[in-house]
């Protein structure tokens, strides 16, 4: 399966940028794999690096709209039938279904940094009737970082950057980390400060 998905990606390289939007389009590619390829493409000096993580960071967005929108216009009973087909699992469904539950629309961000319900956050937004254009905000403001985050990795370890996926785990849960922590401050800070002007 891997093969098959580094030979696609490898046809869409000819596009460039474009074509790294497009393979993240399809959300049955995984970004782990596609993003550090993309990283060892700037390391060779096909790409440059802010441009790529632009392109990832696009691509990253349109690939969970998908997903968003079998959720809204599918349902449940669509994906439970039909999810199997584009590498969806009904324990994945149902994960992201109780993170949803328990956290609410801010999944749509924080969600993008957990293994395990990352792809499949965006099926209960959607279900949900998730306002989109939030929902798409919030995706491109998590996979800006993630994605410069596994450009980077790819670049630093070049002709290796397939070893990039066994270990971005270790790297992702410190970064994912301060991400969140540093959302989480900002939005007291501006909540506080709102409260001390009123």
């Amino acid at each position: 399966m891997e093969g098959m998905i580094l030979s696609f990606v490898d046809f869409l390289k000819q596009f460039s940028y474009f074509g790294l939007v497009a393979a993240l389009t399809f959300e049955f590619v995984p970004a782990e794999l596609v993003l550090p390829l993309a990283g060892y493409w700037v390391y060779e000096g096909d790409m440059n690096y802010w441009l790529a993580v632009l392109a990832g960071t696009i691509g990253g967005t349109f690939g969970p709209l998908t997903l968003y929108a079998l959720g809204r216009y599918g349902g449940r009973p669509f994906l439970m039938k039909y999810g199997k087909y584009v590498l969806i699992k009904e324990k994945e469904i149902d994960a992201a279904d109780r993170f949803f539950e328990k956290y609410g629309a801010g999944v749509a961000f924080f969600g993008r940094f957990l293994p395990g319900v990352r792809t499949t956050i965006s099926i209960p937004c959607g279900m949900a009737k998730m306002n989109v254009w939030a929902f798409s905000m919030y995706t491109f403001i998590a996979m800006l970082p993630i994605t410069a985050f596994y450009v980077y990795l790819g670049q630093k370890f070049g002709p290796n950057w397939k070893s990039v996926g066994a270990r971005s785990e270790e790297y992702m849960l410190p970064v994912a980390a301060v991400i969140v922590v540093s959302v989480v401050l900002f939005i007291l800070f501006k909540k506080t400060r709102k409260k001390l002007a009123s």
